[in-house]
């Protein structure tokens, strides 16, 4: 399989890069970056980097760990060429998911705010859990980034809030409290509380709390290499071949829900 990797400058990018040219079953054939970014121009995986989305075309499959803007315009340009994509940008605001649906409408697309395998497991155990225990038990969740990422909570921490509210016959949107400041009041019942913490270089941190009358379930996945979410991304990537076109989730390429086609991540 072919594979071309958005964002080749930045940390994630190059990691990609490095677990392509490692697999013995995919080939990098193209390297793209945003018109401006210092690594356009340079030679990274043996191939030069260029801003010129035409070289998507080259690919199978692109995969996308970049900003909202830059991915939708990857996207875009997919689409045109026929190319299927993985996406684990985050920060997506809810019109530009649903162009992101509207898009698989033409390409097969994983998206996925965490591509790690780790990650995609807890999700069901947080599925499960959320499911088992009525609204007595309170859910907050804690997540932990290094200093230069900008969105909060982070995209893994609200897919894990969505979850837990979906289990629970819900909405994330009728239950967040993203942020807590000064006089709140008492907790109300059922709601689904948020904390970022930032600083340092963490790769990422999320835990889950369960907290109810004299007992807390804690949930928690800790990544120490952005290797993790490179692996994934690769059997992402293996999952779209000869797939029809439809938007998928991480669950679906790891067998933790039945396969039924293109469905919302």
């Amino acid at each position: 399989m072919k594979v071309c990797i958005a964002g080749a400058g930045g940390r994630m990018g190059r990691t990609l890069i490095d677990a392509v040219q490692a697999d013995r079953d995919l080939t990098l054939v193209s390297a793209i970056d945003v018109s401006g970014s210092p690594a356009v121009g340079t030679q990274i995986g043996g191939l030069k980097v260029t801003s010129d989305l035409g070289t998507i075309e080259r690919a199978d499959v692109l995969i996308d760990f970049t900003r909202p803007e830059g991915t939708l315009a990857h996207l875009a340009a997919c689409r045109e060429l026929g190319v299927n994509a993985v996406v684990g940008t985050t920060g997506f605001t809810a019109a530009q998911k649903a162009g992101i649906a509207a898009l698989a409408e033409r390409i097969a697309i994983v998206l996925a705010p965490n591509m790690a395998v780790g990650v995609n497991v807890v999700m069901k155990l947080i599925e499960v859990a959320a499911r088992a225990l009525d609204p007595s038990y309170d859910i907050e969740i804690v997540e932990t980034h290094h200093r230069l990422k900008v969105d909060a909570p982070s995209g893994t921490a609200l897919q894990m809030g969505e979850v837990a509210a979906a289990a629970r016959g819900t909405t994330l949107e009728a239950d967040a409290v993203p942020a807590r400041h000064g006089d709140t009041g008492e907790r109300r019942r059922g709601s689904i509380g948020f904390a970022s913490l930032r600083g340092g270089d963490i790769v990422g941190d999320h835990t889950v709390l369960f907290a109810g009358a004299g007992e807390r379930i804690e949930i928690t996945h800790r990544s120490s290499s952005r290797a993790n979410y490179a692996e994934g991304s690769l059997r992402a990537a293996r999952f779209l071949a000869g797939r029809k076109a439809g938007l998928y989730g991480m669950a679906q390429v790891l067998g933790l829900d039945a396969p039924t086609g293109g469905t919302a991540a």
